[in-house]
């Protein structure tokens, strides 16, 4: 079996991989399709700390191969979604609906592969750039067999966590304000996702100017070229607090919402400075594990504004994938769009190296 695998230095195709047998409550899945997100990158580059050898993905979407005994929702030949979310379905999180607060659903690491004979680990409870993955029943998430699995497998990330985020974790009323940092494909999710709730004003932020056409096509109104551009400064002039003036009494004025989604403390630290009263920053984006963010109290607590994390899109799995698939078969939500090419496994390198360069939505490996 063939899979990228991360050396501690590297990731590369290999083979010589193979994975155990489904246990009891357990699926095994044939990938098809598997999205390539920064969170990948970042164990290669050690933002994100890792053991070694490990099978990397986490975003994908496959054919059920075979199940365990006590598995019920999933059949072999079902079409699935995969997400990474490994919780227990019975905790008081998860029986309150809210899976990504489930304490056995953080730090799932095991070793259902072997290279070359040796025990190899899996990442984020997934594994998803091999031909053949394990992955607990509670993980899979049924669909209809009509769904693209190349658009598919995007939801299972960079939808659930961008749309979630604004769905879910913030709860976006119809007719606020919002500014994006970042429009990679979280950020473009997260944009999707103010333009399904009904937000007046989307504001795209990002260094890079060709990125102004994608981010209006999946609902932005205004875009920001970050590169030369106090963005603080900006958003007030677009939102200002009076027609007189730009900021107000105590940084009045400004956008109701502000979603970072690059992860990174200076650009959290501007979100919240272009907020309203009342306003909140979410924070999308996964910084490496000392990052801080500093800021006057006096921002917070004499006007109301806030700073939530969001995991994960506060995702509930088997609620919110159907919903968007529905979403997606009326119109509604952008899948096809998110996949700016393919790519066969061989080309990992390659389609790491049009990321970084900014010249992709979203690219997806096919098996």
């Amino acid at each position: 079996m063939r899979g990228i695998v991360y050396t501690g230095e590297k990731a590369a195709v290999t083979e010589g991989l193979d994975v155990r047998e489904p246990g009891p409550n357990e699926v095994k899945v044939k990938m098809v399709a598997a999205g390539v997100c920064h969170s990948d990158v970042s164990v290669i580059n050690g933002t994100i700390p890792w053991p070694s050898p490990a099978v990397l993905g986490h975003e994908g979407a496959g054919v059920v191969a075979e199940v365990g005994n006590l598995v019920r929702s999933v059949a072999p030949g079902d079409h699935v979604v995969c997400t990474t979310l490994a919780n227990c379905g019975a905790c008081a999180a998860c029986s309150t609906g809210h899976p990504t607060w489930c304490r056995q659903s953080m730090g799932n690491m095991s070793q259902p592969f072997t290279l070359d004979g040796k025990p190899a680990w899996n990442f984020a409870a997934s594994s998803y750039f091999a031909e053949y993955t394990v992955v607990s029943e509670i993980q899979t998430v049924k669909i209809p067999d009509d769904v693209p699995l190349t658009s598919a497998c995007l939801i299972g990330c960079g939808v659930v966590t961008g749309v979630g985020a604004v769905l879910n974790r913030a709860k976006v009323a119809y007719g606020q304000t919002a500014v994006v940092f970042g429009v990679g494909g979280v950020g473009l999710n997260v944009i999707q996702g103010l333009r399904i709730a009904g937000a007046r004003r989307i504001i795209a932020i990002d260094t890079v100017p060709a990125k102004e056409a994608l981010a209006r096509q999946f609902g932005a109104t205004d875009f920001i070229d970050a590169r030369d551009t106090d963005v603080v400064k900006e958003v007030r002039r677009l939102e200002p607090f009076s027609a007189e003036k730009e900021s107000g009494i105590m940084g009045a004025g400004g956008v109701d919402w502000a979603f970072e989604c690059v992860g990174h403390p200076a650009l959290a630290r501007q979100a919240l400075e272009m907020l309203d009263w009342g306003g909140n920053v979410v924070l999308v984006g996964v910084p490496g594990p000392t990052a801080e963010l500093q800021a006057p109290i006096w921002l917070f607590n004499h006007v109301d504004r806030g700073v939530m994390g969001c995991r994960y899109g506060s995702i509930r799995p088997h609620a919110d994938i159907p919903m968007l698939v529905g979403l997606y078969q009326s119109g509604r939500l952008l899948l096809d769009e998110l996949v700016t090419a393919t790519y066969p496994l061989d080309e990992f390198e390659t389609v790491v190296a049009d990321m970084h360069e900014g010249k992709l939505a979203r690219g997806v490996l096919t098996f």
